[in-house]
């Protein structure tokens, strides 16, 4: 399988959520967890392309466009990484998609499954947030193939950030795990 990885954001040009109090970026824990995910996907035997970058769809063409690079790359799945932020107070995981009722929806539904079964191993009070449409987001509008975004956890909650910081192989894993679920349930 080919799997496109995106964490969100990007150093120098746009951080993304921040949590000034323990100075955490999303786009700086968001490539680390890609990356760690590009790893154990590839050990696995999964081609892995990973880009950050600040053109999601063509809006910022000084930067690699991520879909555009998504769709000739012919990706079969693209996952993009995020980490939430609301008002300090919010916690949880929750996965985005275009349509729960499509292959990206199952997609979805296994890796939020994943995640939340392993990051309340170490936080039995980390809310599921569930899964969500959002035909508005760019990454998930304009890509070809079944497209999630995962805010993995509010970076601006001391509480889930920490997760964010310590736990950064269990979300890899996690995520790995359900595409693995999802690869073997397209196979069945």
């Amino acid at each position: 399988m080919k799997i496109f990885i995106n964490p969100g954001h990007m150093p120098n040009v746009d951080s993304g959520a921040v949590n000034e109090h323990l100075i955490l970026r999303e786009c700086d824990i968001a490539l680390s967890i890609g990356n760690l995910l590009a790893h154990k996907l590839k050990i696995t035997g999964h081609k892995v392309k990973l880009l950050q970058s600040n053109n999601l769809c063509g809006e910022s063409p000084d930067y690699p466009n991520i879909c555009a690079i998504a769709n000739n790359w012919q990706a079969d799945i693209f996952i993009s990484l995020h980490c939430n932020a609301f008002n300090t107070k919010a916690r949880g995981t929750e996965t985005l998609c275009y349509n729960k009722n499509s292959n990206a929806g199952a997609l979805a539904q296994l890796i939020q499954l994943q995640l939340i079964n392993s990051l309340q191993n170490f936080d039995a009070a980390l809310p599921d947030r569930g899964i969500k449409q959002r035909p508005d987001l760019a990454v998930l509008r304009c890509t070809t193939m079944p497209a999630i975004l995962i805010e993995m956890a509010f970076i601006d909650n001391d509480n889930d950030a920490l997760l964010l910081i310590n736990k950064q192989d269990t979300i890899a894993a996690a995520i790995s795990r359900g595409i693995t679920d999802y690869d073997a349930q397209l196979h069945c």
